[in-house]
């Protein structure tokens, strides 16, 4: 039987786990990726193909993946240079890039064509990617962890993280307990051409029954993300019946829509692991947390993670899988992650709540807000991840 060894085997190849791979690489690691998928190698090369899983990446993630000369072609994605944010009354606040101090506020990006520049530079790296295959067992041994594929194959690893995604299977074999809260909303998605130009202005609706988010992609094109305990109601809608809907439920800011991409829906749920790390296991994205995609930041979030391992790992040259090690990564993460996770549970409850005097106190709250420079800046440079 073959067996290969590694410093860090990391199990899925998104987003978090391509990037985390491809830092470790650089930095001279014995580093392995297990994909179950074959990934796009080679680019996408049809430019009316949209994908309508988008994300907001932060400028300091925009420089991670610079970083790794892995940012997608400019052509593909959108600029949020400003954010008009209303409730379910007449609060409303609006900020800048110019308040954060920053060009942008965040960049938008389809999933594809990001995942798509990351495997590029991963086939010209060191790490070493297997695709199609999946693992099927753990073994737990004093200095390594073996883990056996379906193709018959054993690698053993010093660190085995876990990056594929809020269904974990790494995860599961940690039988680390997982505190789940379902939200009861989806979230949908889909992509439109708009009748007027966005602006660059990313735009977000808190309905009182959802939320609604348009996302500037390049020209007149936009993404959105509506929360909603209903999904079924837009899903099975024609497309010129959710263009309709679409526009209504956001006033018709930018006039009529015509759509790009059907709508999907996916289901939203809190998840929080009581650890990140078990001996020798590391979690990071999806696997080590979710959150509420009304800040836009679980891709961001899944991004510092990676950040935080790949640096401690390039400043320890010794075993990958050190406890202490994994501990402060652990430390490192939970500030930023917490933090996150209970803005935007605590935002997703205060509107949805039927008391009229909260209603009453959350849209003043933005209306005074908006009169408060200082305030508004510090929240602008928190809605980037600074």
């Amino acid at each position: 039987m073959n067996c290969e060894c590694f410093d860090v085997l990391v199990v899925g190849g998104g987003l978090v786990g391509a990037s985390l791979a491809l830092a470790l690489s650089r930095h001279g690691r014995r580093v392995g990726l297990i994909e179950g998928q074959q990934p796009p190698r080679d680019g996408l090369t049809d430019a009316n193909d949209w994908d309508s899983r988008v994300y907001a990446v932060s400028p300091a993630n925009r420089a991670f993946l610079d970083s790794l000369n892995a940012w997608p072609d400019m052509s593909r994605v959108g600029t949020v240079s400003a954010m008009d944010v209303r409730g379910d009354g007449d609060g409303r606040i609006a900020f800048s890039a110019a308040d954060a101090g920053q060009p942008a506020l965040a960049w938008i990006a389809e999933n594809r064509w990001m995942l798509a520049a990351l495997w590029q530079q991963l086939a010209q790296s060191n790490a070493c990617c297997i695709t199609g295959v999946r693992p099927l067992s753990v073994s737990h041994h004093p200095r390594h962890i073996s883990l056996s594929l379906d193709d018959g194959r054993t690698l053993n690893t010093r660190l085995l993280v876990g990056a594929d995604g809020a269904n974990s299977w790494i995860r599961q074999q940690t039988r680390i307990h997982v505190a789940v809260s379902p939200y009861g909303h989806s979230g949908v998605v889909a992509n439109f051409v708009a009748e007027r130009d966005h602006g660059n202005i990313a735009r977000q609706w808190f309905l009182g029954n959802g939320i609604l988010a348009w996302l500037p992609l390049p020209e007149r094109r936009i993404s959105i993300v509506w929360s909603t305990a209903t999904p079924d109601a837009l899903t099975q809608l024609s497309a010129d019946e959710l263009c309709a809907t679409v526009a209504q439920a956001g006033g018709q800011a930018l006039g009529q829509l015509h759509c790009l991409t059907p709508a999907q829906a996916f289901p939203l749920r809190l998840m929080r692991p009581d650890s990140v790390i078990a001996p020798r296991i590391a979690l990071v994205g999806d696997a080590a947390h979710t959150v509420h995609p009304l800040a836009g930041q679980g891709v961001n979030l899944g991004f510092g993670d990676a950040q935080a391992l790949a640096a401690l790992l390039a400043s320890h040259t010794g075993d990958a899988g050190d406890l202490l090690l994994l501990r402060r990564y652990q430390r490192m993460r939970r500030e930023a992650v917490n933090t996150m996770q209970l803005t935007c549970d605590g935002l997703f409850k205060l509107f949805h709540t039927r008391d009229p005097l909260l209603g009453w106190l959350r849209n003043t709250g933005l209306s005074l807000t908006q009169r408060l420079p200082l305030v508004k800046r510090q929240l602008a440079r928190q809605a980037i991840g600074f």
